[in-house]
């Protein structure tokens, strides 16, 4: 008579095979599907994205930042000009002097990270770029946006361009070449309290086919 350890490795072993056969078996068909409920996953967290306008008092990692870059240039682009420049700021006094400068990103003092979005002009299809580069950059900070909120990160969208008193002002401060235009800055940090998106949904902003 096999005994009870004997026998309990044999169905062991048995039940190993029948996985790994059902794995293999399935892979094939599985391989590049996305997630069932990816596209809801997707879809709340733009819903959940808000406005944060304040922070706790707690870097963002450098990993996190690193995803926040690859996410904006991740955008789409006018025929792939990719007319993007991101300004990393951590700088305690930087920070606070954006703050001062642009007083509609009075909450850079408190935060811990600014992301300045501009349109670099220098690039083969000139034509293209001055013609669409505000679209790019503006793609490509809403991924920002929404790779923060990803991240339990808060972040709020302060605008720079067209304002021209807003633009030499940041530009001055970050000493950038003519060619980089400063588009908007990004304040970036930890939710401190709770956060509520707004519902902005309004059917009558929607028409189909033709008016």
């Amino acid at each position: 008579m096999m005994k009870p350890s004997v026998l309990l490795n044999v169905v062991l072993a048995v039940a190993l095979v029948v996985v790994s056969a059902r794995l293999m078996s399935s892979g094939g068909e599985t391989a590049g599907k996305p997630v069932a409920d990816s596209a809801d996953v997707v879809y709340g967290n733009i819903m959940g994205r808000t406005s944060v306008r304040s922070y706790l008092d707690k870097p963002v990692e450098d990993s996190k930042i690193e995803k926040l870059l690859h996410a904006g240039m991740a955008a789409p682009t006018a025929v792939n000009t990719q007319p993007w420049h991101f300004v990393v700021i951590r700088d305690r006094n930087t920070l606070d002097r954006i703050a001062e400068l642009t007083p509609n990103a009075g909450m850079a003092k408190e935060a811990p990270l600014a992301i300045v979005v501009c349109g670099n002009m220098v690039n083969e299809k000139e034509d293209i770029v001055r013609m669409f580069w505000t679209q790019d950059v503006s793609a490509a900070t809403e991924n920002i946006l929404l790779q923060a909120h990803a991240m339990g990160l808060g972040a709020v969208w302060t605008g720079t361009y067209p304002d021209k008193k807003r633009c030499d002002a940041i530009s001055g401060l970050l000493n950038m070449p003519e060619h980089i235009i400063p588009f908007c800055t990004i304040v970036i940090g930890y939710p401190k309290g709770e956060q509520t998106p707004k519902d902005k949904w309004k059917p009558e902003n929607v028409t189909y086919e033709a008016f």
